[in-house]
């Protein structure tokens, strides 16, 4: 008696019927550009006062003791910085908004309610201004709080250099955990970045105050 092959199957058990598929944990599953906005915002505007702020008052105190003179530069710093970066950023932020609409509009994507909430869902330019502003003042303000109760010049100026490199480590650490990148490599590169800045302000600070320029 002749087997019809047509009729012949194997039996599959549940579950295993297609080749198997690898299984991606929440952590791998997660996108971390949708962090990329406000994360880029926040580091940029944090890092920007740390460094700046606290290269103002080296450069100051490469020529000057003056703890008085010092701290309101940085003071002075911190005030532009801020103003600074929250209109770049609400600028910035508006022209992004300005184009997303229009070019909604061009393709006729959104009608009436609809267009409304595409807006909605789109950067918010003041918040992202505010955002800013305060992510600076926040960085700004540790060399501000470093050297304003060190009497002694040297110390001082030490006080400043070990706070700021500590914040730059701090801050590195925490973009590299929220955006997932490796740690060691974001904290050296952050900590030298600065670390340079501050080098090279007190440098070129010193030589022309000394030259008589």
């Amino acid at each position: 008696m002749a087997i019809n092959q047509n009729d012949f199957a194997v039996p599959i058990p549940e579950g295993q019927s297609g080749p198997k598929q690898c299984q991606l944990s929440p952590e791998d599953e997660f996108d971390y550009s949708q962090r990329g906005q406000w994360l880029r915002a926040a580091v940029l505007g944090a890092n920007d006062g740390l460094v700046s702020v606290a290269s103002l008052m080296m450069g100051v105190g490469a020529v000057k003791q003056d703890a008085k003179a010092m701290i309101l530069t940085g003071f002075a710093g911190l005030v532009a910085g801020a103003c600074s970066m929250a209109i770049g950023e609400f600028v910035s932020v508006y022209s992004q908004l300005d184009i997303e609409v229009a070019q909604m509009r061009r393709e006729n994507r959104t009608v009436g309610n609809q267009e409304e909430k595409e807006i909605e869902q789109l950067p918010n330019p003041m918040q992202a201004a505010l955002a800013s502003a305060l992510a600076f003042s926040l960085g700004a303000i540790v060399p501000l709080l470093a050297a304003s109760f060190i009497g002694d010049h040297k110390v001082r100026m030490g006080v400043v250099v070990a706070a700021v490199s500590l914040a730059l480590v701090i801050f590195g650490w925490i973009g590299s955990v929220v955006g997932g990148t490796p740690v060691v490599k974001s904290c050296v590169r952050s900590l030298l970045g600065g670390l340079m800045a501050m080098a090279i302000t007190f440098g070129l600070t010193k030589l022309f105050g000394t030259s008589g320029l």
